[in-house]
């Protein structure tokens, strides 16, 4: 009995930790520049603030989803950007700054920049192997569904020859509904 106690524990043990390191790799900004260097890949930059609610949601249902894990770690590095950090970063021989620090949600540079100034969260950003914006921010929570779609029209790289409405008639999920 206590044998089988003993490896049912350990069962549980080896699942619990194959599930803990099943999550995206979230990396910064830098991080994510300096790999593509050495591995080029497309780049996804989920663009939050700590206050948003909908940017944890999306954090609890979207982003723990194992197709979408799967597909973000095979084919993007992934960045986490706190659109109001008070850091600098500094990209090549650009430096970015939140210029209002002090202030209550200030944004930072690279979120205006890379958000084009609509700072809408949550809100990602598409960017390919190149570092250049495949598309405008998408803003808003996406369920794992709509970001399935979404994240494989961009790694597929259907956007350059498939219109958007055309791809998500054909679009077949992996997601199954539950």
């Amino acid at each position: 009995m206590n044998k089988l106690i003993l490896l049912c524990f350990l069962v549980v043990l080896v699942f619990s930790g194959q599930a803990q390191t099943n999550k995206i790799e979230w990396l910064s900004f830098e991080e994510a520049l300096k790999r593509n260097e050495s591995n080029p890949k497309k780049i996804i930059v989920d663009i939050y603030t700590d206050w948003c609610g909908w940017c944890k949601r999306m954090d609890a249902n979207t982003f723990t989803n194992p197709t979408i894990i799967k597909y973000i770690q095979e084919n993007y590095w992934a960045v986490k950007l706190n659109a109001e950090r008070k850091d600098t970063i500094l990209l090549g021989e650009q430096m970015f700054i939140n210029e209002n620090s002090g202030e209550r949600r200030a944004p930072h540079q690279l979120a205006v920049a890379l958000l084009n100034g609509k700072m809408t969260y949550p809100s990602i950003v598409y960017l390919d192997k190149n570092i250049e914006l495949m598309h405008p921010a998408i803003a808003g929570y996406q369920d794992p569904k709509s970001l399935e779609q979404i994240i494989k029209y961009f790694g597929e790289e259907a956007y350059q020859s498939v219109p958007w409405d055309k791809y998500q008639k054909e679009f077949k999920s992996e997601i199954s509904d539950k």
